[in-house]
C-alpha cells in the first residue's frame, strides 16, 4: 500500500483554500459561493481521476468508478463538505479527500472493481447556516421533508429555499425513486476527541454513535431586591439551577463512562448584580451508547429537577426537543475492518463516537461502518483542529483496504 502523505497534503492544500478565513480557520456554509466553489473543484478533481460525476437534486456530489460485475451494488464512501463557522479543515472534508484518494489509488492499481465504488461529497451535515442538520444524507435515504426547511432562514434572514435555488439546486422530485443501489457506506473521520491520541492509537474502529437527549429547561421563581429580601423568602432560580447542576453532574460521574452530561447554556434574568434572579433558562445535553441507560438516566434527572423545584417553590418547564437513539455500526463490517487492521498490523482500538455523523443517518438503512484518526488534543470545530500527516495517511490506508475488500473481492464482506 502506497504512502498517501504527499497526496493528502496536496489535496488538502487546494481544497482548504476555498472558504479559508485570512485570520485562520474556514467557513464554508451550505449553498454559499464558497460551498459551490468547493463542490465544483471536487467535481473537476474526480473527473481528472477518471470518475464519472453527478450532482443529485439538492447538491450531493458523486464520483463513480463503475463495477465490472455488480455495477448496481455501490460501495459508498465520503463525508460532508460544509463546515462550522470558523472551523478547521479536517472535519468532514478529510473524509471526502480520503475516499477520493483511496478510490483513485485502487483504480490505478487494480483497475475496475467488481462492485461500483462511489465517493460522495455530502451537501450538509453541520446545521451551521440553517437550523437543520444532515440535509445531504437525509435526502439520500429519504427522511428529509421540504416542509421542514421551507420557512427557515439563516442569521441574515436568507430563506433556505432561496439559497438553494441561487446555488442551482432544488428539492428532490417527490416521484423520484430513492436509491436502492447502496450496498455499504464507509466513513472516515477525525475523532474530535482525545482518546486515540491519549492511548497512542492510530485508528479507531467505531462500534456505535451515541444517542442524544437534549432539553430546554425554564425555571420561574420571583425577581426581588437583593438587599431587602431575606434568604429564606427567596425564589432564586440561579440557586435552583446550581442545585440541579451539582446533583446531576455528581450522578453522571457516578454512572460512569460512556455517559456524558452537559449544561451548555445558562441565561439568568434579569442578570444584574442587585436583583434576585427570578427566571433562568438552561440547556441539558445527555449522551450514551445504550438506549435503555440513556432513557433511565435522563428520566431520573427530570424527576430530580421536579423535586428540587417543588422544594423551592419554583415553577419549571422541561422541553425535550431532541431524542436521538444510539446507532450501532454493522457487525459484519466491524468484523471486516478490525480483521483488516490486524492483518495489516495497524495500531487500532474499538471506540464509540460521542458526536453525531452522517453514518448515523445511513446505518438504519444500509450496512455502515466508520473509522477515526486521532485529533491532536481532541480539538475540533476550531481553526486549531489538526491531525498529524502520518496518521491521516494511515486512515486513508485502512479505508483503501476496506474499499478493496468490499468492492474487489467476490465475498465483499458478505454484502
Amino acid at each position: 500500500m502506497k504512502n498517501f502523505q504527499q497526496e493528502i497534503s496536496e489535496t488538502s492544500g487546494w481544497l482548504s483554500k476555498i472558504g479559508a478565513d485570512p485570520s485562520g480557520g474556514m467557513t464554508r456554509l451550505l449553498y454559499t459561493p464558497e460551498w459551490v466553489e468547493a463542490q465544483q473543484a471536487l467535481k473537476q478533481a474526480f473527473e481528472t481521476a477518471g470518475l464519472a460525476t453527478s450532482f443529485d437534486a439538492v447538491g450531493n456530489l458523486s464520483g463513480r468508478l463503475q463495477g465490472s460485475k455488480y455495477p448496481d451494488q455501490v460501495i459508498l464512501s465520503g463525508s460532508h463538505i460544509d463546515t462550522v463557522v470558523n472551523g478547521g479543515n479536517l472535519d468532514g472534508q478529510f473524509g471526502i479527500e480520503a475516499a477520493y484518494l483511496a478510490i483513485k489509488h485502487l483504480k490505478e492499481t487494480y483497475g475496475a472493481p467488481l462492485r461500483t465504488l462511489e465517493v460522495i461529497s455530502l451537501a450538509e451535515e453541520e446545521g451551521s447556516r440553517f437550523p437543520y442538520v444532515f440535509w445531504g444524507s437525509k435526502n439520500i435515504i429519504g427522511s428529509a421533508r421540504p416542509e421542514e426547511v421551507k420557512s427557515i432562514c439563516d442569521a441574515k434572514g436568507v430563506n433556505f429555499v432561496d439559497a438553494m435555488h441561487s446555488a442551482g439546486f432544488d428539492f428532490r422530485p417527490q416521484d423520484q425513486p430513492l436509491r436502492k443501489d447502496i450496498a455499504a457506506f464507509v466513513e472516515l473521520h477525525i475523532e474530535q476527541g482525545k482518546v486515540l491520541e491519549t492511548e497512542g492509537k492510530t485508528i479507531g474502529v467505531v462500534t456505535s454513535i451515541v444517542g442524544q437527549r437534549r432539553y430546554d429547561i425554564k425555571l420561574k421563581g420571583e425577581a426581588n431586591h437583593a438587599g431587602t429580601t431575606p434568604m429564606g423568602y427567596r425564589k432564586d432560580t440561579v440557586y435552583a439551577f446550581s442545585r440541579i447542576c451539582c446533583e446531576s453532574i455528581a450522578k453522571a460521574k457516578a454512572e460512569g463512562d460512556p455517559l456524558v452530561l452537559t449544561f451548555g447554556k445558562v441565561e439568568p434574568k434579569p442578570n444584574t448584580v442587585n436583583v434576585v434572579p427570578g427566571f433562568t433558562h438552561f440547556t441539558l445535553d445527555c449522551r450514551h451508547t445504550d438506549k435503555a441507560t440513556l432513557l433511565r438516566f435522563t428520566q431520573e434527572i427530570e424527576a430530580d429537577i421536579q423535586r428540587i423545584c417543588a422544594e423551592m417553590g419554583i415553577e419549571v418547564e422541561i422541553d425535550l426537543w431532541m431524542d436521538e437513539t444510539p446507532i450501532p455500526m454493522d457487525k459484519q463490517l466491524l468484523a471486516c475492518v478490525s480483521h483488516l487492521c490486524e492483518s495489516h498490523k495497524l495500531n487500532y482500538r474499538m471506540i464509540h463516537s460521542g458526536a453525531g455523523h452522517d453514518s448515523q443517518i445511513f446505518a438504519p438503512h444500509v450496512p455502515t461502518v466508520m473509522m477515526f484518526v486521532p485529533s491532536i488534543a481532541g480539538i475540533s470545530h476550531n481553526p486549531a483542529e489538526k491531525t498529524e500527516l502520518p496518521d491521516l495517511a494511515e486512515g486513508v490506508k485502512i479505508l483503501a483496504h476496506t474499499l478493496y475488500q468490499l468492492a474487489y473481492t467476490e465475498q465483499g464482506a458478505r454484502l
